[in-house]
């Protein structure tokens, strides 16, 4: 065993680690046997040099076996998930999960929490009353094993090189690193014993990564690793400049997302989720092709078989599924327009901005989340208004949280005379 300054060395000095250094330093890590600095070293050192394909494969690894596995042995179809890179009004986990398990495949969704502006899909699960994210592994398969899905939390012997892992990296700037990326997403998905897992890597005002170039390498080296650890693993590239569907919140796009479930959801959040939904099933080899996926995913809604998978397993994890039992903001106030014209942006960076400051999201680690609050009823890019006409309206519980929030909900529309042209927001599929 080398002692782990060595290790330290190899990478600082820009050479490639093996993968028993690798495995030695992460387990030793996970196991309290090396301490922070030496972590914080060795993660400054990948930040700055980088990481082979072959190195962060053996990076993924060591953190999957860190905790334990999921054993999906006894579910019966294609395993699948899908992970999101994160941004304002992402709720697309809450349908897609229903909709492609009523289409053949068993979703076991390991989600997390809220981070900076962008909501969490647990905080939004959260806003069901009753609603259960802490569910034991058996519980969880008990769960699939009736109804297709479940969503729940990361367990605690889950990954856990990973939670000690991406603490550190949030105190030491070493968060934008893309193997570091990489192994933090890639270890718990693939801690879920999948047979496939696409990837929807988002890049805008509203996302982690902001510039596309960025995202289409993260989405690449993801794609490539889980491959190369024989999973079926593809990307989409998404483009969260603007807000996803007309809400922002979590009790709001808890009910956003059963119309999606209804077949009426925005159009753009349903284009990103039937997208999502169709590349699982190919990837699965439970559809042919994308043309015979979207026909299957539009008779699971048409016929009500999502929407019914949904309400079952949001009743098997204690909650109730009807949307009006969701809570509900204290006041309600509509921003309006100051000029007439075409909608040419929505920046979704200062929606989230804004939604945050509602309470919607946590400032620090430990704040609650209130559920009830956010925005609703958001214009679209391309949208023709008139002075006066409502932009959004904002859900809030206090004069305070209103009055901090309007200044970032009102510079977040661009209002010009000429219709821009419309755009797709998924961008680029990606494959390992």
């Amino acid at each position: 065993m080398q002692p782990p300054q060595w290790i330290i060395e190899k990478k600082r000095d820009g050479q490639a680690l093996g993968e028993e250094d690798i495995r030695q330093f992460i387990l030793g890590y996970a196991a309290e046997e090396i301490p922070d600095y030496q972590m914080a070293a060795l993660a400054m050192a990948i930040y700055l040099n980088g990481m082979s394909f072959e190195e962060t494969r053996h990076l993924v690894q060591a953190m999957m076996d860190s905790g334990d596995v999921l054993d999906t042995s006894t579910l019966k179809r294609p395993v699948a998930d899908k992970h999101s890179t994160g941004g304002i009004g992402d709720k697309v986990s809450l349908p897609l999960a229903p909709w492609v398990a009523a289409c053949g495949l068993d979703v076991p969704m390991i989600s997390g929490r809220g981070l900076g502006i962008t909501g969490g899909t647990l905080d939004k699960l959260e806003a069901i009353p009753g609603y259960r994210t802490n569910l034991s592994e058996a519980e969880m398969i008990r769960v699939i094993q009736d109804c297709g899905c479940c969503i729940i939390g990361q367990t605690k012997s889950l990954a856990p090189a990973d939670k000690k892992l991406y603490a550190l990296r949030d105190v030491t700037a070493t968060v934008p690193s893309i193997p570091l990326i990489t192994g933090s997403i890639m270890c718990k998905k693939l801690a879920e014993s999948l047979d496939v897992l696409v990837l929807d890597v988002k890049f805008g005002k509203g996302a982690f990564m902001k510039e596309e170039a960025q995202a289409r390498e993260l989405a690449s080296t993801m794609a490539k690793v889980g491959n190369l650890m024989g999973v079926s693993v593809s990307a989409l590239l998404t483009d969260m400049n603007e807000p996803l569907g007309h809400a922002a919140g979590n009790a709001v796009e808890v009910a956003e997302s059963v119309e999606c479930l209804h077949g009426r959801g925005p159009a753009d959040l349903m284009e990103v989720t039937q997208a999502l939904g169709a590349e699982m099933l190919v990837l699965a080899k439970v559809q042919p092709d994308l043309n015979a996926a979207n026909a299957a995913l539009d008779q699971a809604l048409a016929s009500g078989a999502a929407l019914e998978r949904y309400n079952r397993m949001v009743e098997l994890q204690g909650g109730n599924p009807d949307p009006a039992a969701l809570p509900k903001a204290r006041m309600q106030a509509p921003l309006a327009a100051t000029k007439a014209g075409f909608v040419t942006g929505v920046d979704a960076n200062a929606i989230g901005r804004g939604v945050l400051l509602l309470g919607a999201g946590r400032q620090q680690s430990a704040d609650p989340v209130n559920h009830a609050v956010g925005i609703t009823e958001l214009v679209k890019t391309g949208d023709s208004i008139q002075e006066g006409d409502p932009l959004l309206t904002v859900h809030a519980d206090d004069a305070d949280t209103l009055a901090a929030a309007l200044p970032y909900l009102e510079q977040a529309f661009a209002i010009g005379e000429i219709a821009p042209a419309a755009r797709s927001r998924v961008v680029e599929r990606i494959t390992g």
